[in-house]
């Protein structure tokens, strides 16, 4: 499922094509601080009480979920 034409697709696919490795690893680096960005807000509106650790515990347990903790994330 897309929200994107396939006129829109096409053109990001050639914009991406014509990136540099680097570049391309830097747009994904900004995309995971966003999507990290939005995660972090919505634990804030949920849980307006937790601190700054509380909230970025939480993303860490979404990022390794399924995976084996240390204790002082669970």
């Amino acid at each position: 499922m897309s929200d994107t034409s396939p006129e829109a697709a096409a053109i990001q696919d050639e914009i991406i094509r014509r990136m540099t490795g680097e570049q391309r690893l830097l747009l994904a680096i900004e995309m995971s601080e966003f999507a990290r960005e939005l995660a972090a807000s919505r634990l804030r509106q949920e849980h307006p009480d937790w601190t700054d650790w509380e909230i970025k515990r939480e993303l860490l347990r979404y990022a390794f979920e399924g995976l084996p903790l240390p204790p002082i994330l669970r």
